[in-house]
């Protein structure tokens, strides 16, 4: 049986922190009213009688609904930190390898389903126009709460971590079969099952293959800064698996400047950037899952605003295939290197980069390679090999 989470707190000795309620227009006081009756309902909150009290923000969505919102950032300035590790993006990705099916679950409103401890609901009590209110569960806002679910799915998925991973309420399911991934998912569900845990229907995919996605083709043209920051969130997710994205995302990204006007003067460059990327996304992986057992092969190459470098094995076809690309825009100081300087800062970059992937592993360097001064030969260097770890 899965063991159930709860949300705790450390305000050490904080004496309790009570802030006035904002004055709010009366619509949102309607507001205000009527998502506490809807949140009563459902045993989100109760009545409190708490000494701590923190103030309600509205934020406005997208789709003109409201967010209901605390103001915790007095509580969260007494709240000592938890420093559960949150997972990386890109470790995610490379254990997805190259798994021929992949299945997505939302958790249903999962902070929600998170239960605060009895002293943790004392704390996290809200002010309003009509009265004083507690949290039965895990509300946004407060600190740490991105460390407690993470815990919680990481408890979930313990033992299943060579099919299944999760980031904060997302669990990925991969498989290699699609015999193998009916008997992973059965057993991912039947931990949320046993953790009283519930997932959004709509918001899952199941045995998606490598298949092209149809939302990203008919993403619309930006048309102002925010829009643009979405498409390069999305695409800067799987950053590091497309060769020169710092280049080919560059004229978009000079769209997000803050000096930038808010909306965009959508040029040539930022169209052809726009379906470059575009492309890139809706197309098959074309990196290997990387194999700790083999050598690898980096190569790193300059251009005038960055630097570019491919971690590379070789395959049973006798070809080197890409494991990961790395890519980084060069700063307009760094531009004004010369090109020894950049093929140098180059090497250096991806070295580093990859540390985490040899750990000591590097068993090949070639002394020859450096040269009296520090300086290192471009052309010869620019293949450096290593040993497996």
């Amino acid at each position: 049986m899965t063991e159930r989470a709860y949300h705790s707190f450390d305000t050490g000795n904080a004496h309790p922190i009570k802030v006035q309620p904002y004055r709010v227009p009366p619509q949102t006081k309607t507001a205000i009213e009527r998502e506490i009756q809807d949140m009563l309902q459902m045993s989100v909150i109760r009545p409190s009688g708490s000494a701590w009290a923190s103030p309600v923000v509205l934020v406005p969505k997208p789709d003109g609904e409201i967010r209901f919102c605390m103001d915790y950032r007095k509580l969260n300035a007494v709240t000592h930190p938890d420093n559960y590790p949150m997972p990386r993006t890109d470790e995610l990705l490379e254990k997805l390898g190259q798994a021929q099916f992949i299945s997505t679950l939302d958790l249903t409103k999962g902070y929600c389903q998170v239960p605060l401890d009895e002293s943790a609901k004392e704390r996290s009590a809200f002010i309003t126009h009509v009265g004083l209110y507690e949290f039965n569960v895990l509300p946004f806002g407060l600190r740490n709460v991105s460390a407690t679910f993470q815990r919680l799915v990481d408890g979930l998925l313990a033992g299943l971590g060579e099919y299944a991973v999760a980031y904060l309420d997302n669990v990925a399911i991969f498989s290699d079969s699609w015999a193998e991934h009916l008997e992973h998912l059965q057993k991912v569900f039947e931990r949320i099952r046993e953790a009283g845990l519930t997932v959004k229907a709509k918001k899952c995919q199941i045995g998606l293959n490598r298949a092209k996605v149809d939302a990203i083709q008919k993403w619309p043209v930006p048309k102002s800064k925010k829009q643009v920051q979405s498409f390069l969130g999305l695409a800067g997710y799987f950053r590091r698996f497309v060769p020169q994205y710092s280049q080919i995302a560059a004229p978009l990204t000079d769209l997000t400047k803050k000096k930038q006007p808010n909306a965009v003067r959508w040029t040539k460059a930022c169209q052809k950037a726009f379906n470059q990327l575009k492309a890139t996304l809706m197309s098959d992986p074309v990196l290997r899952a990387p194999d700790f057992d083999k050598p690898f092969l980096v190569t790193t190459d300059v251009s005038e605003h960055g630097v570019r470098a491919v971690l590379m094995q070789e395959g049973s076809d006798q070809e080197f295939h890409p494991v990961v690309f790395l890519n980084k825009k060069l700063s307009e100081r760094e531009s004004n290197w010369s090109v020894s300087e950049k093929e140098c800062y180059a090497i250096v970059y991806a070295l580093k980069s990859y540390t985490h992937m040899f750990g000591e592993g590097i068993s090949i360097f070639k002394p020859t390679m450096l040269r009296y001064g520090g300086f290192i030969p471009p052309r010869e260097i620019t293949k450096i090999l290593f040993g497996g770890v």
